[in-house]
């Protein structure tokens, strides 16, 4: 395990309130590749599934198990990501899945409160250890319907999830009760900006309404020591081979390969 980016304050802020914002993570340039890479990929947004909330808007998401070489794949195995990661958690990580999140200007649809390990506890995973990174593509603010947490929720344990409307999510009435003693972030960023959050922090996104779209790389990991006990289609312990940063720009714009596996 590196030793890592983040510095104790780093650290303390997301053991403390369950995510941390870097702002940017990514310069100009890389995420000006990032984007013109993303928004040029017809293989990446055909295999997109529109996911729809209460009111029928919808957010276009790709997910994919392995990183590749593209851009997404360097940036995801990059030495400031993977070690910033290793840092959180306390442990060698795996590529669990990244996902590519497009919310379109006016359409793009809201995510309901959940915790993402309140999906990945059924994949098998023994422990919470595991986190996502967010990197904005877009200005993600509270108009085109940013990323909002609860402060400090990772802290409660699994909440119970089920259907509640049009998608699966946290139970509403207790996430009712913990807004009460907790605080809600609006985590706005700038294009290149990274928000690394805990697995069982909730969150959730409004609708886009705005003019602007919103698009965001995600990237998820888990921890080598919480290889889940049964096969599910994200995958169990794969070692990562760790790219060094100046990958990225190396890479260029390369949008992903035609043999590419994406998660139906």
């Amino acid at each position: 395990m590196a030793s890592g980016p983040l510095d104790p304050e780093q650290l303390r802020r997301f053991e403390r309130d369950g995510y941390l914002i870097v702002e940017g993570l990514l310069d100009r340039e890389e995420t000006e590749l990032l984007g013109l890479a993303a928004r040029g990929d017809a293989r990446m947004q055909a295999a997109a599934l529109p996911a729809a909330d209460a009111e029928g808007r919808r957010t276009d998401l790709t997910v994919w198990n392995h990183p590749g070489d593209d851009i997404y794949g360097a940036i995801a195995r990059s030495h400031r990501v993977v070690n910033a990661m290793e840092q959180l958690l306390g442990d060698e990580v795996y590529h669990y899945h990244s996902k590519l999140s497009a919310k379109q200007p006016k359409v793009g649809g809201a995510w309901e409160w959940h915790q993402d390990y309140g999906y990945w506890y059924d994949n098998g995973c023994l422990w919470p250890d595991m986190a996502s990174l967010m990197i904005a593509i877009d200005p993600s603010t509270t108009k085109n319907g940013c990323l909002k947490v609860i402060r400090e929720s990772h802290r409660l344990g699994r909440i119970e999830h089920g259907q509640f409307g049009n998608q699966i999510g946290a139970d509403p009435q207790r996430v009712d009760r913990i807004l009460e003693r907790h605080s809600l972030v609006e985590c706005e960023m700038q294009p290149g900006d990274g928000l690394y959050f805990h697995a069982n922090i909730l969150h959730a996104s409004s609708a886009n309404r705005s003019d602007r779209p919103r698009w965001a790389l995600i990237c998820c990991y888990n921890t080598a020591h919480n290889d889940p006990y049964i096969e599910h289609h994200h995958p169990r312990y794969t070692p990562l081979r760790k790219l060094p940063d100046t990958a990225i720009k190396q890479t260029g714009a390369r949008e992903s390969a035609s043999d590419q596996k994406f998660v139906d």
